[in-house]
């Protein structure tokens, strides 16, 4: 008689109290490309336009979610689980720095404990109910990721990247890991993409031409969205008020994730 070796289920039971519709991870192969901007973004289009949205932040080393809604303070922790921190505009947050003393609090975890903390902010957070879960990833193709994938029911993800050279063997990564496991990939998303100049209005490629649309066409995947350099957007950021932002260029995104998943 043969065995068949028995597949280990990964998965993480969601807390409760909570009911998430649809998951989406905000992927890159590389730092700096802007992940957490993006999926700030995307949370706040997503709630203008009516949904209910939750973020996740699972980029437990460098956590930027807090400072862009401009949300401080701790979590409240009950019986029932963790209750997320609350947006502005209604946008339920989890970042590991809700749980901090003091948020310059420099996180030395190893792998194992970092992933357990993306665990637990899937399990033992109150969520409610949640239409669109954004879950900003940490850069590249380790721990988090993999524990994400493998633990969360994932619907999707969207891969950030920027218009310098090197990014097609970076998106290369990201898509590679995504095909692996299974993860549809709902498209690609190009920050940093362009400048356009206040006095004459003209468009300047600053990191480079753009390949984004080559790199798209050879693994058969969309281009969601190009967001230019603006110094507002950073401002914003850096006040907390990214839910102020009029980002035109995600109306395409908003449509195609609503009519997809």
């Amino acid at each position: 008689m043969v065995k068949t070796e028995k597949k280990t289920d990964f998965k993480v039971l969601l807390n409760s109290k909570s009911s998430v519709k649809k998951v989406i991870g905000i992927v890159s192969g590389k730092g700096g490309v802007g992940k957490s901007l993006i999926t700030s973004l995307l949370a706040s289009a997503f709630r203008k336009n009516g949904h209910n949205v939750g973020v996740l932040d699972a980029d437990i080393t460098g956590p930027s979610i807090p400072k862009s809604f401009g949300v401080k303070g701790n979590a409240e922790v009950t019986d029932e689980g963790i209750l997320p921190r609350t947006s502005k505009t209604g946008i339920k947050l989890m970042s590991v720095n809700f749980l901090l003393s003091d948020e310059t609090e420099p996180i030395i975890w190893r792998g194992p404990l970092i992933a357990g903390a993306v665990k637990q902010f899937w399990s033992e957070v109150v969520w409610g109910d949640v239409d669109y879960m954004f879950v900003v990833m940490p850069p590249g193709t380790g721990d988090v990721p993999l524990t994400v994938f493998q633990s969360f029911k994932v619907d999707g993800i969207i891969i950030v990247a920027s218009p310098q050279e090197l990014v097609s063997m970076i998106v290369t990564k990201a898509v590679n890991m995504a095909k692996s496991m299974n993860i549809p990939i709902l498209g690609l998303i190009e920050n940093m993409s362009y400048f356009i100049c206040p006095n004459c209005t003209k468009k300047h490629n600053i990191f480079g031409t753009s390949n984004i649309e080559k790199i798209a066409q050879k693994f058969e995947l969309k281009v969601l969205a190009k967001i230019p350099i603006d110094p507002k957007i950073s401002e914003a950021c850096d006040k907390g008020d990214v839910e102020n932002i009029d980002a035109e260029w995600l109306k395409p995104v908003i449509y195609h994730i609503e009519n997809t998943l």
